[in-house]
């Protein structure tokens, strides 16, 4: 019989017995048709390719991930994913949603039609994450209606706002959550619920919400899978102690690797999700499991019955290996078309302007000064104890610590105190509200960062040690209608524009991860000591990451859900 590709010579990875067995495979109409022992003169095949002894690996499947984090569009996203392997994703956009509402979502959806890889979307399900921040949009329950019924959608993005979730029965979260679970019974609803163990925990499934992608410990992640919820480990849970107990431990069918967030130099030097396997491997977990977890366990949380797995029926998404520790990638198929060859030249198309005209203009923002950055206040001169946001490296959790701080002629005077100053300036042009706090720990030592790229609101965001460098820092950011940019001393050490929604270039993936790998660089040269400087600035504002943070609405208690005052009392 007739078929359009014969792959011949090859160890295929069985998803069912999670192993590898030589034999060849056959693909008709982007779908596998055989798997087995027969060789091509069984077939009439259009193409045939000799697999050389190479092993033949499911497409990867990456079900939890926000292109936003990486700061390109989703074409430049999808030209790194298929040279990496990975052939299907389910990405959130509540990066986007945030800053535009429902238009920001269908206009990513719109954007990832011509893209290589298959992109599945999440509801962005918290948008904004509290309401405690103001944002650009928001996404209501009728616009998840409308998503359900235009577009194709995967699952309920990650439920954030765990606290509310809780203790506020009426909340708009729950709300949502009795809408989803009333009218959508069977779509998945995806979580984040860091640290919560025992009956609040088991309240968090009870509304609906079965899976983790956060920060594991071996506690949390036992507790979990004894209520039944899946696990998403990202790289920042593949500590020691929790890799050996994914190895050691029969729990195959209740996890999954996922990337979450990955910074563009990273997606450009070390790969996607492939590189969360190979550190697996490294780290002990047989190849056959690792890929497991990389393919046939998301696939199933996503009900994507139709991928994961190399069998008849299947679509024909496959990755030809020359080590199956390393995960050398030669070829790429996407069903069934060769789509990546390591030995030929890959480019990706690029597209310039893909957004409406108004994504380009979204920082309503006028250029401030230095009077900007000082913090006022109605308290009498004397030394007060005040909040510090202390920022610890291997987290991007931060940690509430009291300082002290003088106050005089009604400022406090932070430039006088051990601490730098963090600001955030609403910048949809609705409230013009703003904050101010004290910040200190693994941050920077000097200079100024201004970020347009905050979590999740996407305030402009500035964090420094002088009041002229976080003007300058700033002011380069409102005039590129976004960015990152890093001052020290009246000189811009490293700019990264984002003019679409204030988080997005459109420069190709290459460019983006040099600017970035500078922004890291010039971040480092002014003292931050973290793993990941640039993720964890930009989530300095995530109210829904514990301990302290900040929005326009002023300091956040995240644990309590409170806006919370700078100062908390004066010395005796």
């Amino acid at each position: 019989m007739r078929v359009d590709l014969f792959i011949q010579n090859v160890n295929i990875y069985n998803s069912y017995f999670k192993r590898f067995i030589p034999g060849n495979a056959a693909v008709l109409d982007g779908r596998f048709l055989y798997i087995g022992p027969r060789g091509a003169d069984s077939f009439e095949a259009d193409q045939i390719v000799d697999g050389q002894g190479r092993y033949m690996v499911p497409g990867l499947v990456d079900i939890h991930l926000h292109i936003e984090s990486t700061m390109v569009t989703p074409d430049t996203f999808s030209y790194g994913l298929i040279k990496n392997g990975v052939t299907t994703i389910v990405p959130e956009p509540h990066e986007m949603a945030n800053v535009f509402g429902l238009p920001g979502v269908t206009e990513m959806i719109r954007a990832s039609k011509h893209c290589v890889a298959d992109m599945i979307y999440a509801i962005p399900s918290s948008v904004p994450a509290t309401s405690l921040e103001t944002s650009g949009g928001s996404i209501e329950i009728e616009d998840m209606d409308r998503l359900m019924q235009t577009e194709r959608i995967a699952c309920l993005g990650e439920i954030m706002n765990y606290v509310d979730v809780i203790n506020a029965p009426d909340c708009k979260t729950n709300q949502i959550l009795r809408h989803i679970r009333s009218q959508y019974p069977d779509l998945i609803i995806e979580g984040h619920v860091p640290k919560l163990l025992d009956l609040d925990l088991q309240r968090v499934i009870y509304a609906g919400i079965d899976s983790d992608h956060t920060h594991q410990s071996i506690e949390g992640m036992e507790a979990r899978i004894a209520a039944g919820m899946f696990i998403e480990i990202q790289e920042k849970s593949m500590t020691e102690e929790v890799m050996n107990y994914l190895i050691e431990h029969d729990v195959s069918e209740h996890f999954c690797f996922v990337t979450d967030d990955v910074m563009p130099d990273s997606f450009q030097r070390r790969g996607h999700l492939n590189h969360i396997v190979r550190k697996a491997i490294g780290m002990g977990m047989s190849p056959e499991k690792a890929i497991y977890a990389a393919t046939f366990t998301p696939a199933r949380r996503m009900k994507l019955s139709d991928r994961g797995a190399i069998a008849p029926g299947k679509i024909a998404d496959f990755i030809l290996v020359s080590d199956a520790k390393e995960l050398t990638i030669g070829q790429v198929f996407k069903n069934g078309k060769k789509v990546f060859d390591a030995g030929e030249e890959y480019k990706p198309e690029g597209y310039r302007h893909a957004f409406p005209a108004h994504f380009y203009q979204s920082v309503q923002l006028p250029l401030l000064t230095e009077a900007d950055f000082a913090i006022r206040t109605d308290a009498k001169d004397g030394m007060y104890h005040s909040r510090v946001m202390l920022v610890k490296n291997g987290s991007t959790f931060t940690e509430e610590h009291h300082g002290e701080v003088e106050v005089r002629d009604g400022e406090v005077r932070w430039e006088d105190s051990p601490y730098g100053l963090i600001a955030t300036f609403e910048r949809y042009g609705k409230s013009g509200a703003r904050a101010h706090g004290l910040i200190g720990g693994d941050t920077i030592r000097r200079g100024a960062v201004a970020t347009t790229y905050s979590h999740d609101n996407h305030n402009l965001l500035v964090v420094g040690h002088s009041p002229e460098d976080m003007m300058l820092a700033a002011n380069e950011v409102i005039r590129s209608q976004g960015g990152f940019c890093v001052v020290e001393d009246g000189k811009v050490l490293a700019m990264l524009r984002l003019p679409v929604g204030g988080i997005l270039t459109e420069e190709p993936l290459e460019e983006a991860a040099a600017a970035v790998q500078s922004l890291r660089e010039a971040m480092e040269s002014l003292g931050y000591n973290h793993y990941n400087p640039i993720m964890s600035i930009s989530t300095h504002s995530l109210p829904v990451s514990p301990a302290l943070k900040i929005t326009d609405f002023g300091l956040i208690d995240v644990n309590r859900g409170q806006v919370v005052p700078l100062l908390v009392g004066s010395e005796s």
